[in-house]
């Protein structure tokens, strides 16, 4: 078993998390999605079923685990292992280690190409973004970029990755082709997430020191719009933009706001806050069902997720994970093995 994990830390919770999977399915309700929380500091990551809202497995993978992903046909999860240096692939059907990926140093965020094959990873230490191929399981190309990057996403018609970079407060835009930097985009101080709008004609950066969200026109490479937030009561140092969701009707976006322990609905076709959602401690990331009628949020320092409906914008139920929940992806039902 240790030889599926060279880099990890190996606990004996992952055997029997392997054995009790077919008896969780059976106990779960079909109808459920899961949603996949990485423990930043339990070197692991939680199972939620998204109908009872209950975690339902833990699974140990490598250290410090932040940015995860799903293959777009959702039979694999990437999961950027931080201290170990590399990406895990890991088996939906079974929760086990297929491989691990070349990632270059300390990866913390990735985004997969429409091709499936594809991955981007933003080396933070090594002020790189690191292509991989996962067939080959070889390093395509490695970019240099800003100090210290962070966000990462692909457009989904796959011509553009977008790197961002915290310490040069940067977003810098790879031509997927010649696997080049073509622009940079200045935005506040220090950028950390990057979300594509599902047209692709804008690109929406976060900026936790800054305090805003620039939305960038896609095809000018040029800020159109920067979104303040203000949250009565909470001091402007601790509204800290990091995480974001799109919905795919371009009705909405949802911001995490960090320390605030707040995330912010924007009505997209103002492009004005109209909530602010109290969840849990130091709120870093989140994840949209496949419906987009719930969201979950990742609260660090909590260690758990909320459940957030979205068309009320009310926070309806808090879910205890492990410690420090960083990253989340979420498993379709009709995906769920059997």
């Amino acid at each position: 078993m240790r030889a599926l994990f060279p880099h990890s830390k190996i606990s004996k919770g992952l055997f029997s998390s392997v054995c009790a999977a077919g008896l969780l399915l059976t106990v779960a309700d079909a109808s459920a999605h899961w949603a996949y929380v990485t423990n930043e500091k339990d070197d692991s990551i939680s199972v939620i079923d998204t109908e009872t809202n209950e975690v339902v497995k833990t699974i140990d993978v490598g250290e410090r685990p932040r940015g995860v992903t799903l293959s777009h046909d959702y039979t694999r999860l990437f999961i950027c292992a931080s201290d170990s240096d590399t990406v895990q692939v890991m088996m939906v059907h079974n929760d086990s280690i297929e491989f691990e990926l070349p990632s270059g140093e300390d990866p913390e965020q990735f985004a997969l190409h429409p091709d499936n094959r594809h991955l981007y990873i933003a080396n933070e230490d090594d002020a790189i973004a690191t292509v991989v191929d996962i067939e080959t399981r070889q390093v395509v190309s490695q970019i240099d970029v800003g100090v210290e990057p962070e966000g990462m996403a692909v457009s989904h018609d796959g011509k553009y990755a977008i790197v961002t970079s915290e310490t040069s407060n940067m977003a810098h835009w790879i031509d997927t082709e010649t696997q080049t930097i073509i622009a940079n985009t200045l935005v506040d101080q220090r950028p950390r997430d990057a979300e594509f709008s599902l047209d692709d004609s804008e690109l929406w950066v976060s900026s936790e020191i800054g305090g805003t969200v620039s939305i960038i026109d896609t095809e000018t490479k040029v800020i159109k719009q920067v979104i303040n937030f203000e949250i009565p009561g909470i001091s402007k140092d601790r509204i800290q933009p990091v995480g974001m969701e799109l919905t795919s009707d371009g009705k909405t976006a949802f911001i995490a706001l960090g320390p605030s322990n707040h995330i912010a609905a924007i009505d997209r076709s103002t492009m004005t806050v109209t909530d602010y959602i109290l969840v849990g401690r130091r709120v870093w990331h989140m994840a949209l069902t496949p419906e987009e009628d719930k969201l979950y949020t990742t609260n660090g320092v909590s260690g758990d997720v909320t459940l957030v409906d979205v068309q009320d914008k009310k926070a309806l139920k808090t879910i205890k994970v492990g410690r420090y929940p960083w990253g989340i992806a979420i498993l379709p039902k009709d995906k769920i093995p059997n």
